[in-house]
């Protein structure tokens, strides 16, 4: 059994994999620090310098009752609180993510060689014009022989 792991995490699509998720983890904070630290700012403050991850529905108080100055204020009150502004910043920080790696993609099967179209494996038939194996020596449609 032990070999048989050895093997399974020696093959290269596991160390491929590997390589992506810890690559992706990295991405994922680049795009994180792009999104919070250079899109939200300005997007805040067309919108009247708003920030976003402080946005939030208030379900029930907490001790201090409200009003909260900050979504961490409301949460260290004990207050309940439904954080939609985070999950704002999370969209958009999935769609700028999900934008890049499609370019990523796209500019990686640019980089390969494109695939040569196989072979053709078939011919006409000079007499009846259907299509017939390239190695026929007769045509199964007309039965002429075919050179």
């Amino acid at each position: 059994m032990l070999t048989e792991f050895k093997q399974f995490a020696a093959k290269g699509n596991v160390v491929d994999m590997a390589v992506g998720i810890i690559l992706g983890a990295a991405f994922t904070a680049i795009v994180k620090s792009f999104v919070d630290d250079i899109m939200m700012p300005p997007l805040g403050m067309l919108m009247g310098n708003i920030d976003f991850s402080n946005y939030y529905f208030l379900l029930r108080d907490g001790t201090p009752e409200a009003p909260y100055d900050t979504l961490d204020a409301a949460k260290s009150a004990g207050a309940v609180v439904i954080a939609y502004g985070r999950m704002v910043n999370t969209a958009i920080s999935f769609l700028i993510t999900a934008f890049a790696l499609f370019l990523l993609v796209r500019w990686v099967n640019r980089l390969r060689a494109p695939d040569t179209p196989p072979a053709p494996s078939t011919k006409p038939c000079p007499y009846c014009t259907l299509v017939i194996h390239e190695k026929a020596t007769r045509c199964p449609n007309c039965t002429s022989e075919v050179a």
